[in-house]
């Protein structure tokens, strides 16, 4: 008889392993990709606008819509218009009050009760006798707030309660939504994924015991010679493929390369702390203040558009709102008691950059217009903060190679343009091509 052959056994079996093994990949790559991080791209939030030119009309356009960006970045935390929210609405000011009244309150409403000024104690007290913070603004920047509330006097559909949700806001809420399909149906994959695994184990083993029963079965035939014999009882020997030179030569390289791959990405990851998210004394929601509620990222962080560091918010910023909001909150009182005991509270610090790497707030913020979420990423989203970028020195480096300077109407930049654009043609100014790659830049 001819030799009894396994072969067609052997083949059925590789082709149920390829088949598998594809179909569980196609299904991994369709699950690979993780959005519970993933970024904004940069502008998503709106930079405060520049302040009203000294002497502006309050009816002039540009008076407005300066108005609206300091309204928004000073006022609307605590006023709307035509509500009342923590304070009294403002619509109708300039008829209840003259400007040479308006401006010395924004400026400093404290010392304007103290002086026994009528208005501002009936004020004052019908308010519970919440202190509103002085406003360092000059008299052209309250003329063109004052304007934008002329403005909108009277407009309806105007949400102004600190919980209500902006148009913008159900987008992105519409936006949250649909993530979360994204990842209901990413769920429903990896179930799959994990059915067809344990499905190719079975098969795997089903198809072990049937080759056994065959063997014992051959083994059991009379008309077997010594050849097939072979065959059915051959084993496969381990240690011939353990004691070859060439596989401990393939294991040793591989397990050297291995190592010295780790140890590289361990000593370029010293420093690197992309991702950090520690848990801070008090649970403050980002995503509460600065998304749902919109409150702009300089009413807190006060000096992060005029000093070389964006300042942590001392509690009186939060007392501002939550003298009179949430009182009874277990994690605001966390901030009575800090305030009770004269002591700052013990804030995580999350981005922080070596003492070696100069680096200015303001310089980017203020005259370069970089948004807050191109480096700490979609900080409107984030319940709990975490460090977004990668802050290294090559990521700082390939943000300055590709971001163009804006040099219109700054005199300053005329000859630089000319004599780059004759020697560069169409390539861009950008922050490199003002000298931001050099190394006395960040580091002197």
């Amino acid at each position: 008889m001819d030799s009894i052959r396994l072969r067609p056994l052997s083949r059925l079996f590789l082709a149920l392993s390829l088949f598998f093994a594809s179909v569980g990949s196609s299904f991994a790559q369709g699950t690979a990709t993780d959005p519970s991080k993933a970024g904004v791209a940069p502008g998503a939030t709106a930079a405060a606008a520049p302040a009203a030119a000294a002497g502006a009309p309050a009816g002039d356009a540009a008076a407005i819509a300066a108005g609206d960006a300091l309204f928004k970045g000073n006022c609307a935390q605590c006023h709307a218009v035509n509500d009342v929210v923590v304070g009294p609405a403002l619509g109708g000011i300039t008829k209840r009050r003259p400007m040479s009244w308006i401006i010395p309150w924004v400026k400093n409403s404290s010392k304007l009760v103290a002086s026994g000024d009528e208005y501002a104690v009936k004020l004052f007290n019908q308010y519970q006798k919440q202190q509103m913070p002085s406003f360092q603004l000059s008299d052209a920047e309250i003329t063109s707030i004052v304007a934008y509330i002329t403005s909108e006097e009277g407009k309806q559909g105007q949400k102004t309660d600190l919980n209500a949700k902006s148009g913008d806001q159900a987008a992105v809420d519409g936006t949250a939504a649909a993530a979360g399909d994204e990842a209901g149906s990413s769920k429903t994959m990896n179930v799959l994924l994990i059915v067809l695994v344990v499905v190719l184990i079975v098969l795997v083993v089903t198809l072990v015991i049937i080759a056994n029963i065959m063997k014992d079965v051959l083994r059991g035939r009379k008309d077997i010679d010594g050849r097939d014999l072979e065959v059915i009882d051959q084993r496969f020997d381990f240690a011939k493929i353990y004691k070859s030179t060439a596989v401990r030569g393939i294991v040793g390289t591989v397990f050297v390369l291995a190592v010295l791959y780790e140890t590289i990405q361990g000593a370029m990851g010293v420093g690197l702390q992309q991702g950090y998210q520690p848990t801070q004394p008090i649970a403050f929601s980002h995503k509460l203040h600065a998304g749902e509620n919109q409150i702009n990222c300089a009413y807190c962080h006060t000096s992060v558009y005029k000093s070389k560091s964006a300042n942590i918010p001392s509690p009186n910023i939060c007392m501002n709102c939550h003298s009179q909001i949430k009182t009874e909150s277990p994690e605001i009182k966390k901030i009575y008691r800090a305030i009770e005991r004269k002591q700052p509270i013990q804030w995580v610090r999350i981005h922080n950059l070596p003492d070696l790497a100069y680096f200015n707030h303001s310089q980017h913020t203020q005259v370069g217009g970089i948004e807050c979420q191109t480096c700490h990423g979609p900080i409107q989203n984030m319940d709990v903060v975490y460090q977004y970028s990668a802050l290294t020195m090559g990521w700082c480096i390939n943000c300055h190679r590709e971001t163009p300077l804006n040099t219109k109407g700054n005199g300053y930049y005329d000859n630089l343009v000319k004599l780059h654009d004759s020697e560069n043609g169409a390539v861009p100014f950008t922050v490199s091509s003002n000298g931001g790659t050099e190394c006395s830049k960040c580091h002197y």
